[in-house]
């Protein structure tokens, strides 16, 4: 159960009236309470998912990876969803949870990087030299630059969602059903 009660519509005032209103998910309803707060977060968020260079297959592996390795129901589930919208395959999901956990897959090089680089920002703080230089003949460097805010942003993500206990709403419970998280 959320640690903040959810903020009602009718409780918004604009900007954060039409953000929820657009995309009423648990997160966001939650954030309301900062409206400063919660257009800044939605702000980068908008940024990533329309205004990334990045291929967005790949960035939603990312993201992917990013909830596997904090084991983020909410993050995963919801970008199980999204994912699948940019063309993930199931495939390709079941190979983002292989590759996170040290598993392995049949996803590309390029698409094992990424997953590499995720994990290393998120269990080691930052990306290794050697993963910098593995990624640096597949992508220009301002994708690189964005993967590292893409990694680091959701990162934030998952820690906003454990501090405020935030609930995986009923319409993505299915995606854990369908790909479950391994323990952390």
């Amino acid at each position: 159960m959320a640690r903040v009660p959810f903020v009602e519509e009718s409780q918004l005032g604009e900007p954060a009236r039409t953000l929820v209103a657009g995309h009423p998910i648990n997160l966001y309803r939650t954030l309301a309470h900062s409206e400063g707060g919660f257009a800044s977060f939605a702000d980068i968020g908008q940024w990533v998912r329309y205004k990334s260079t990045m291929d967005p297959r790949e960035r939603e592996m990312v993201i992917l990876s990013v909830g596997v390795l904090e084991a983020s129901e909410y993050e995963f589930s919801h970008h199980v969803k999204v994912g699948r919208d940019f063309g993930l395959s199931d495939a390709d999901i079941t190979g983002v949870i292989a590759e996170a956990t040290n598993g392995s897959s049949e996803l590309s090089e390029r698409e094992r990087l990424l997953i590499r680089a995720a994990r290393e920002m998120t269990v080691d703080g930052a990306l290794s030299n050697d993963c910098w230089e593995a990624l640096t003949p597949h992508y220009s460097v301002e994708k690189l630059v964005e993967i590292v805010l893409i990694i680091a942003h959701y990162n934030c993500v998952t820690r906003v969602l454990k501090s405020l206990e935030i609930d995986v709403e009923p319409a993505y419970q299915g995606f854990l059903h369908e790909f479950p998280l391994p323990a952390k």
